[in-house]
């Protein structure tokens, strides 16, 4: 694994724009000089280190898969701060198999030794358009003769239509929340509308805000009083739960289908680090992790169970430390896990996080985001990668 400089496209702006990636400008906060695609440079990773990826990716979601059904068994829900009232129709939805249709792994990776895990983001994972997409064209017009570890988009298609078997009837609704600002929730939901219908859905966009109940018949409707049969949702389960239909939404289950489905709940939690490491101690893709404390670790870092973008974590370790914890924050109140801190290793001054996604049970492909801080947050940028043939 190397990092190469690269020399952008002319008018690589408007190429992405028209390939969907409108929120690169916004993405960002105000005031920061690196754009938030970058393709001034790039990775390059070797086919043998993708295909080793690619086997540790596929374990760990096996893994994960497994932790669910070892949380369910014994009742851990409280470590999760799973509502009560959520947890019977979590374990139907998982009792059932509620179908899945992706996520995306975080890890640290080095190009030497085997990649940790971070986090699991597994019910509302973004950055989905730059992997499958951009990316995908940049290669094209400036490596066409070397390859990219990506077929996400194939896979969801594929995926997609595996479902279109046993989905209920009617239209699938699509949805993202109008609380998305920059753009980003909104995009990427069209392009999973875009994945399903080429995959043969009927697909119909909506704001998850637009959501109505009809309480005579009991089931969502849309705007135009289509029934919600199945749904696609840009929006974590954590907040549906806790919105005033939640109960609605959760009790429904049974009756619709909705993705990412229920169980998600229990992957997109970072309590699963402390679950994983209790079922696989000493695993060469886990870091140690636990809820109660950082026990006997000297170099942790805090993450809140239900963190988003990198907010309320702080470092404690020797020479390093960082804080992205804020008074007032959202982020931290249902508890945090503690986790070996180990740095993002250094490339120009530069860190990576790996972005490994899933689609059903496989792996799919890579997104890279870096910065020059130790915690991976809203001021990252996306670069692009190949693979060197």
């Amino acid at each position: 694994m190397r990092r190469l400089s690269s020399t952008p496209r002319r008018g690589w702006e408007k190429t992405i724009e028209s390939q969907g990636l409108v929120y690169h400008r916004s993405a960002h906060p105000d005031g920061l000089d690196r754009p938030y695609w970058d393709e001034s440079v790039h990775y390059t990773l070797s086919m043998d280190e993708v295909l080793a990826l690619e086997e540790q990716v596929e374990e760990l979601h096996r893994m994960c898969l497994a932790a669910v059904d070892h949380v369910i068994r014994t009742e851990r829900f409280a470590d999760f701060a799973v509502p009560s009232g959520v947890v019977p129709e979590l374990v139907g939805s998982w009792e059932r198999r509620d179908p899945h249709v992706y996520g995306r792994f975080d890890l640290r990776y080095d190009g030497e030794g085997p990649a940790t895990l971070l986090e699991y983001n597994a019910d509302t994972p973004t950055s989905l358009l730059e992997s499958a997409v951009v990316q995908w064209f940049w290669l094209k017009d400036t490596h066409p003769d070397d390859d990219q570890w990506n077929s996400i988009h194939e896979r969801l298609v594929d995926r997609w239509r595996e479902l279109a078997g046993v989905f209920p009837t009617g239209p699938t609704h699509f949805a993202w929340t109008a609380m998305d600002r920059s753009g980003e929730e909104a995009m990427t939901v069209a392009y999973m509308q875009e994945t399903a219908e080429l995959a043969g859905l009927d697909a119909i966009a909506i704001a998850v805000e637009d959501l109505g109940w009809d309480p005579l018949n009991r089931r969502f409707v849309d705007l135009e009083g289509r029934v919600v049969r199945s749904l696609f949702k840009l929006y974590p389960w954590e907040w549906a739960v806790a919105d005033r239909f939640g109960e609605l939404a959760v009790r429904h289950q049974p009756a619709s289908t909705w993705i990412e489905p229920l169980w998600k709940m229990l992957l997109s939690n970072k309590a699963l680090l402390a679950i994983l490491w209790e079922m696989y101690p000493g695993h060469p893709n886990l870091l140690p992790a636990y809820l109660d404390g950082p026990r006997d670790l000297t170099s942790y870092i805090a993450k809140p169970l239900l963190g988003r973008e990198g907010s309320g974590m702080w470092i404690v370790a020797p020479g390093h430390g960082a804080s992205t914890a804020r008074p007032g924050s959202p982020y931290g109140a249902e508890g945090h896990v503690y986790q070996e801190f180990q740095a993002l290793p250094d490339f120009d001054g530069q860190r990576p996080v790996l972005g490994a996604w899933v689609v059903h049970d496989e792996a799919a492909g890579l997104g890279i985001r870096e910065t020059s801080g130790l915690i991976t947050d809203d001021t990252s940028s996306f670069v692009p990668h190949r693979i060197e043939l």
